[in-house]
């Protein structure tokens, strides 16, 4: 099954839509420029022959491949998310195919010195021989998730024109704001009335995740005394170097570049401040909900230190639950993992099961009824300049798409 040239269409002219979400938005879509892209899919879906297409007031794009087999089988969902992170620009994407990567470097920029390989990318090795997508080196590339939208769309189509394959009926569900924790936030999983679902928001082939973090978004606010400088001393609290102080105070053993694998961490990622007021965002990520805890308690006795350090500053910490880890819900039905398995090995692939080190949507979906496993589109390096794609990842995971429509109409 060779669904590469239709696949690449589809993802070339979709990464070319920004759709990057705002963590600080208040609406839902987080930003209008999403809607561009959930009605261009909408509009495909119908075009390739999909039923019961539907773009509700949310956002949210669903539609139905009907069964064809006569015997009513399991209801499974496809699912992809359409926004792009707000950690590096998705404007005016311009998307690069390295044909059949011999192992070398790759230039993505030359002018930026951007150069991917190997050696600052180990995960690359495994795709010699492979059509590598990248981005110009300007910005991200939105593998995560055009990626799966191009996957489960040339599925779809594909499944649609093979009336052959049999398969009971199949859901297909397109999402926004993902990036920033909200993507399912209003969606009904009741009226969606699937028996399980798969995300395709992975990264390299064969991958497969049936877990994640337990996420806690932080947020520490500094009030400072604001005096002037040359009358400073015992009378000012500068809250932009108290912010400084406290970031700096966290151990660098838990830090996301620094772990790996189920080790949790705290990264502070916006700190903005002047002398009267700062402010720190954040996010904490461990498996284990007991080590989270550990972690937020750890913040907070450092806070705490810093209030006796200077006292004449008002400091506050919260923590906000984002999602859960997933696992405890998938593991109830090993079915769910068992054909996600047999569809990966039928690809030719050996499934390896791992760790989400970030999120999806379907942590949520889980804990909402709908137990959703992860699976690869074939890339990584997500969320920033260095991103990349395979090609044939992505055709894979195409296949495992179609093997699973097949898989639970055994």
């Amino acid at each position: 099954m060779d669904l590469k040239n239709i696949i690449y269409k589809r993802f070339e002219r979709y990464v070319k839509i920004d759709t990057q979400s705002d963590e600080a938005s208040r609406t839902f879509p987080s930003t209008k420029k999403q809607l561009v892209l959930l009605k261009l899919l909408a509009a495909e879906l119908k075009a390739i022959g999909a039923r019961n297409v539907k773009l509700d007031k949310y956002g949210y794009v669903t539609g139905e491949v009907p069964a064809t087999t006569k015997e009513k089988k399991p209801v499974i969902a496809f699912l992809a998310h359409v926004d792009t992170s707000p950690a590096a620009s998705g404007k005016n994407v311009r998307p690069q195919l390295h044909k059949r990567w011999k192992g070398g470097d790759i230039h993505i920029s030359r002018r930026h010195g951007i150069i991917l390989n190997k050696k600052n990318c180990p995960e690359l090795a495994g795709c010699a021989g492979d059509d590598i997508i990248t981005a110009s080196g300007d910005t991200l590339l939105g593998a995560d998730d055009k990626a799966g939208l191009a996957i489960i769309m040339s599925a779809a189509e594909y499944l649609l024109a093979h009336k052959e394959i049999p398969h009971g009926l199949l859901k297909i569900g397109f999402t926004p704001d993902e990036e920033v924790g909200q993507g399912v936030k209003y969606f009904n999983v009741k009226t969606f009335k699937a028996d399980c679902a798969y995300t395709f928001d992975g990264d390299v082939a064969g991958a497969i995740e049936d877990e994640n973090f337990n996420a806690a978004g932080v947020k520490i606010t500094i009030e400072g005394k604001s005096v002037h400088p040359g009358t400073a001393k015992n009378a000012m609290a500068n809250a932009a170097r108290i912010a400084a102080d406290i970031v700096a105070s966290w151990p660098e053993n838990l830090l996301p570049e620094t772990t790996e694998g189920r080790e949790g961490f705290i990264m502070f990622t916006d700190i903005s401040g002047e002398t009267e007021k700062a402010e720190i965002a954040g996010i904490a990520r461990e498996h284990d909900p007991k080590k989270l805890k550990a972690m937020e308690r750890q913040l907070e006795a450092i806070v705490a230190a810093k209030r006796l350090k200077y006292p004449l500053a008002r400091i506050e910490v919260s923590f906000r639950e984002q999602y859960r880890n997933m696992k405890e819900v998938i593991d109830r039905r090993p079915d769910v993992m068992g054909k996600l398995m047999s569809a990966v090995r039928a690809a030719g692939l050996e499934p390896h099961v791992k760790p989400v080190r970030g999120g999806t949507d379907g942590a949520r979906l889980s804990f909402m009824g709908l137990p959703t496993p992860n699976v690869f589109t074939g890339g990584y390096n997500y969320h920033g300049r260095y991103e990349w794609v395979s090609l044939d990842g992505m055709n894979k995971s195409a296949e495992v798409l179609v093997n699973l429509a097949r898989e639970w109409a055994k």
